[in-house]
């Protein structure tokens, strides 16, 4: 390794990283697409790199040094058993809250150790779709007949996404169903049950750093002046006057909400066990590392914490660049926070209404002669979009829910907003970059239009169910 072109690296890295978190508010106050592409960066920088990357980066880099390649290959190559391959990359997905970006160390790490293409590419849609906090607000939030569609759509996908990755490339040189064999037995450098725990201990990191406080109450405003789409906020209230509302969403995000925009305050049920957890997630925190710390000097020898060392930032150095560029492409595009980007909202709401009057009447096709073809696919489009534009859209985990709930208090259907919600949080156009860096550019967009398509179809059928 070339360490002085690796320390440039680093240097370059952080001090873009740092340029990015102490980004002058002043600069973002002229407003305007390219504002919002770079309070979405400043967000992600301050929000996501310590706490999320960071820790990701971490494991995968002790999947790659410390997981056996024979036991990837045993529980998740080609030749492993079918069920047990996508039970546990389903499982896994199930247990874990992240993003689609958040899961792509984790992601390249087993499928560089040897992870067939479907059970690898079943791990990466299940984490950012199944996990169980997302399904829960969705229940909560949206209802219980969409939370049950999306869990069981979510489950489905990632074993019909799995299964049709490995038909269609899961038989070139790296997915042989004989490869297991041919690989040495390897012998363990500890106990399995040390292995675990260590994974343990790094993942707990990663939960409670990152645990979230319940909001006091929920603001309901419109996205803009003169719209029609209705946003949501969680949040505590910190001012409250005849012209705004001023509620902090987060540990350093306050939203102001002109007066005239506010539709509605709703009080937020508390959870006492999950407000004590965020109460003490710190102490966790404090207390786990000490004892990954003391793991870590223990268990591992000088010359594994060095190529974990290297394999961890591998993964940063690859990824951290393209996130970048895919973030600040996406709020280009999309804005963040109910404010506007390249694409008016309001062409959004026209494409992902129930009906498509409003889509006849803006384009000025009411009444012309493709008006009965227009209604007649209308059902498909509108599904069609949702799952195309959710795949482009980068979402935060658990952020897919009060913007679909936004879209659908505006007149979004179930069925888009299921599409949405299927496709959204599990690809995005940060995440695409990185997943096409790591299989390559064929295999990623495979991957990319058997989501779109299984979102598209799905929407469709639950939207018929429900009609």
């Amino acid at each position: 390794m070339n360490w002085k072109r690796e320390s440039i690296r680093i240097v370059v890295i952080v001090v873009v990283f740092l340029a990015c978190y102490f980004l002058p508010p002043a600069w973002l106050e002229f407003g305007g697409p390219v504002a919002e592409a770079l309070r979405l960066v400043r967000w992600y920088a301050r929000q996501n790199v310590l706490l999320v990357l960071v820790p990701a980066f971490l494991i995968a880099g002790a999947i790659t040094s410390f997981v056996s390649k024979t036991s990837v290959m045993k529980y998740l190559g080609a030749g492993a058993n079918k069920l047990l391959a996508y039970g546990v990359a389903g499982i896994s997905g199930a247990v874990m809250a992240v993003c689609s970006c958040m899961v792509l160390p984790l992601f390249a790490g087993i499928y560089r150790m040897g992870a067939g293409i479907g059970p690898a590419t079943a791990f990466l849609y299940s984490g950012p779709a199944i996990n169980v906090l997302a399904i829960i607000l969705t229940a909560r939030v949206l209802g219980p007949r969409l939370g049950l569609a999306r869990a069981i759509g979510a489950v489905a996908f990632s074993v019909i996404i799995g299964l049709c990755m490995h038909w269609i490339h899961g038989r070139g040189k790296r997915d042989i169903a004989h490869a297991p064999a041919m690989l040495p037995q390897e012998m363990p450098t500890r106990p399995l049950w040390k292995n675990a725990v260590f994974f343990a201990a790094m993942v707990s990191i990663l939960v409670f750093a990152n645990w979230a406080r319940s909001g006091d109450v929920r603001a309901v405003f419109l996205c803009c002046p003169g719209g029609l789409e209705t946003l949501s906020v969680e949040g505590s209230v910190v001012e409250r006057s005849d012209k705004s509302l001023v509620i902090a969403a987060g540990d350093e995000e306050e939203v102001e909400i002109p007066a005239d925009r506010l539709r509605a305050i709703e009080p937020v049920e508390k959870n006492a066990v999950y407000e004590l957890l965020y109460d003490v997630r710190w102490w966790i925190v404090a207390a786990v590392t000490i004892a990954l710390v003391a793991m870590i000097f223990k268990w591992f020898k000088p010359g594994e914490i060095g190529e974990w060392t290297f394999n961890s930032w591998s993964y940063a150095r690859m990824i951290l660049p393209l996130l970048l560029i895919g973030v600040l492409v996406s709020g280009l595009l999309f804005g963040q926070g109910g404010k506007e980007g390249l694409i008016p909202s309001r062409y959004v709401e026209m494409l992902l209404g129930d009906r498509p009057d409003m889509f006849l009447d803006t384009t000025g096709l009411s009444g012309s002669f493709v008006e009965s073809f227009v209604r007649f696919a209308w059902t498909f489009w509108s599904n069609f979009f949702a799952a195309v534009a959710g795949s482009l859209m980068y979402f935060a985990t658990l952020t897919e829910v009060p913007i679909v709930q936004g879209l659908m208090g505006s007149g979004m259907g179930e069925g888009p907003a299921l599409s949405l919600l299927l496709a959204g949080p599990a690809v995005s156009l940060p995440s695409v970059l990185v997943i096409r860096s790591v299989m390559g550019t064929r295999k990623t967009l495979t991957y990319v239009l058997l989501v779109v398509i299984m979102a598209t179809l799905t929407g469709m059928l639950f939207g018929a169910m429900i009609g």
